[in-house]
């Protein structure tokens, strides 16, 4: 068999990279293809395998206004010969053309955002410009069209949660399964709190991570943020000295500030929610907003995590005061054993029956399955 695994850019190592490298440990023998590579900025193992790149990536430096061509370069992109074809999708990756008696399995973190549930916001409050209006409008609904022609030509949606689930079935009216992505939980660890709560998060609009600076700003709460993005020098502006910003740190130190954490903040709404797993896996409970797919991550114990129903400063404040009110409470033991659900083992067992793998078997193209969705 061969095999190869479609994500959209390999710049740095959050979420949907770790997914990928499940992937590449699944499927050893696989090639990577992306439209942005940066060996420096990704694992070991990435580096190791073959990486193809599109024509695009010598401008990498500007990736994210890149995304109109993202269409072009998919489908400029030489997947010949691959039986196999697995594309990683938060941003476009499913867009890939594969041979017609190969298999393309779309390992969906999110229908893209920007053009689905997230449009309305995206248009009318995360873009202050009127010109940028204009111009995000007249793009979108050619590249919505685009997008969900290319959901044809996947053979089968695996959904990260059922969160995701159903943003699939209301963007593309597509059927998914749900494996929720690995998270390496035996590598955390707990360790007595310092005084000083933890986010980790990339710093764009829709992770709210603003209500956060805004509350610990006000009340002067120790606030330690971790993570980079487009949202970072405004961020800097609303924050006092007791919200220090990390910017992106390697995984032992990313460990280190779990361990020591009082609790985690999540203040946006979630696709799953591996930041509640890896806060769990140390034994901190969560802050988080109620919704969306972090839900699906929490235990039903209501001392582990400390939700609130609306997005804001104030019922983020709120939840925190909750939560100091019963810090002594929390149960470490029981959250850790809860995150351990969501191992990689569990992740490589459920993809391997969702590809019809078996232990020394050589991989089965499901004949049943070619010529559903295109």
């Amino acid at each position: 068999m061969r095999a190869a695994i479609v994500h959209y850019c390999l710049l740095d190592m959050r979420g949907a990279e770790r997914v990928v490298e499940a992937l590449c440990r699944l499927l050893p023998d696989a090639d990577l293809f992306t439209l942005f590579y940066e060996p420096r900025a990704v694992s070991p193992l990435i580096r190791s395998r073959s990486v193809t790149t599109s024509f695009l990536n010598p401008l990498r430096r500007w990736h994210r206004g890149l995304l109109p061509l993202a269409p072009f370069a998919l489908e400029s992109l030489d997947l010949r010969g691959y039986e196999l074809v697995i594309s990683s999708e938060s941003r476009p990756a499913k867009g890939v053309l594969v041979d017609s008696n190969a298999h393309h399995v779309c390992y969906c973190h999110s229908p893209m955002r920007y053009l689905w549930h997230l449009y309305p916001a995206y248009l009318h409050d995360w873009t202050p410009s009127l010109w940028k209006k204009i111009w995000v409008a007249a793009l979108a609904s050619p590249f919505r069209v685009w997008d969900h022609a290319t959901a044809a030509r996947v053979d089968e949606f695996v959904a990260n949660s059922a969160n995701v689930q159903r943003r699939i079935w209301r963007s593309y009216r597509r059927p998914a399964q749900v494996v929720h992505p690995p998270v390496p939980v035996e590598t955390f660890s707990w360790r007595a709190p310092d005084d000083y709560y933890l986010l980790v998060s990339e710093l764009v609009a829709h992770k709210r991570v603003a209500d956060a600076v805004r509350s610990f700003s006000q009340t002067g709460r120790r606030l330690k943020i971790v993570g980079l993005g487009p949202e970072y020098r405004r961020l800097r502006r609303l924050a006092k000295r007791n919200v220090e910003f990390c910017g992106r740190v390697g995984a032992g130190e990313l460990r280190h500030l779990y361990s020591h954490s009082r609790a985690v903040l999540i203040p946006g709404e979630e696709d799953f929610g591996m930041v509640a797993v890896e806060a769990m896996a140390s034994g901190k409970a969560v802050i988080a907003l109620g919704r969306g797919g972090v839900l699906e991550a929490l235990p039903p114990d209501p001392s582990a995590a400390f939700l609130y129903p609306e997005p804001g400063e104030v019922p983020l404040g709120q939840a925190v005061h909750a939560f100091e009110q019963t810090e002594p409470s929390i149960r470490r033991l029981a959250l850790q054993t809860w995150a351990s659900r969501f191992s990689e083992s569990q992740f490589r067992i459920r993809m391997a029956e969702v590809l019809g793998l078996a232990a020394g078997q050589p991989y089965l193209l499901p004949r049943a399955r070619i010529g559903v969705g295109g």
